[in-house]
């Protein structure tokens, strides 16, 4: 890996493991519908003026209905739910739980009428997530957070969901625009159904929070995308399919050190289980993307 792809890699595995403790921040002091409107909001005005230089927002429109499925499955409803669970739940239980994103992968390519062909260790990687993610919920938060637990399994299928639907329907469109046109359409949802639930604040934000929104924002919505982007560019497809393995990390040691929240032996046997699954679920993944080229890496990326 040359100089310039480590220093990649190291920003995007910040960017992608820090949206946990900002909106654990953020949350403290608004609905998670209104953290969800400031961030996609002002990531969306970040990105959209580069997406209409380059003429990709009206692609990006002309397929209206994935388009808005898309949307719907990656960003409008999963953000929410985790917003709403980190209301209850560490920063560091939520981010270690969304590494399960690729186990779901596999249910949802057979849902979708595309089922891949698991090896013994595709199937050994299964079993170790889901071990993981039992010792995270009955042992680590010990059951007392189901409701959140279950507002995180929305997420992961939604996190799931969304790159299928690129992958299937919309591969060939350019990724800012798709970003940019997703987050602008999230933005829109949210202006009424904050308005109408009472979601706005009636006071203006601690410091803490308002930047908590704008890196949620500008360094994890919009940099990061750029910087993935670049990424792939820089290093292969496959290489970059690494960040998934990075980001839970960052996610744990952001939420321990500035947060303080506890980390029990748990937390560290269903770290392990999980990211093992993750690994040896996708690992045939990964060696077809270097067959098939950047686009399906491009796809499983995007959030």
């Amino acid at each position: 890996m040359t100089r310039r792809g480590l220093i990649l890699f190291a920003a995007l595995g910040i960017a992608w493991g820090i949206p946990y403790l900002f909106i654990k921040v953020a949350v403290s002091e608004l609905e998670p519908a209104m953290v969800v409107l400031g961030r996609s909001a002002l990531a969306a005005i970040l990105l959209l003026p580069l997406a209409f230089f380059r003429r990709e927002v009206w692609q990006v429109v002309r397929r209206w209905r994935p388009m808005l499925a898309y949307t719907l499955v990656e960003i409008v409803i999963p953000w929410y739910f985790l917003s709403s669970a980190e209301q209850r739940l560490p920063s560091s239980t939520a981010g270690l739980l969304l590494a399960t994103v690729p186990l779901a992968g596999v249910a949802i390519a057979f849902a979708m009428g595309r089922p891949e062909r698991l090896s013994r260790l595709n199937w050994l990687g299964i079993a170790s997530g889901m071990l993981g993610v039992a010792a995270l919920v009955g042992l680590d938060i010990a059951g007392s957070d189901l409701v959140a637990v279950a507002e995180i399994a929305v997420v992961v299928v939604g996190y799931a969901l969304g790159p299928a639907i690129l992958s299937r329907w919309m591969s060939d469109l350019p990724g800012v625009g798709v970003v940019a046109v997703s987050l602008a359409a999230t933005a829109v949802v949210y202006v009424p159904f904050v308005l109408l639930t009472g979601a706005w604040p009636t006071a203006w934000p601690s410091p803490e929070v308002t930047w908590s929104i704008i890196v949620l924002a500008v360094i994890c919505s919009a940099l990061a995308f750029l910087l993935m982007v670049a990424l792939v560019a820089e290093i292969g497809p496959v290489k970059a399919t690494a960040i998934t393995y990075v980001n839970p990390a960052v996610a744990v040691a952001a939420g321990v050190l500035v947060l303080g929240e506890r980390i029990t032996v748990w937390t560290i046997v269903g770290f392990v289980l999980v990211l093992l699954g993750s690994y040896l679920v996708t690992r045939r993944r990964r060696e077809l993307i270097a067959v098939e080229g950047p686009e399906e890496a491009s796809a499983e990326q995007r959030r």
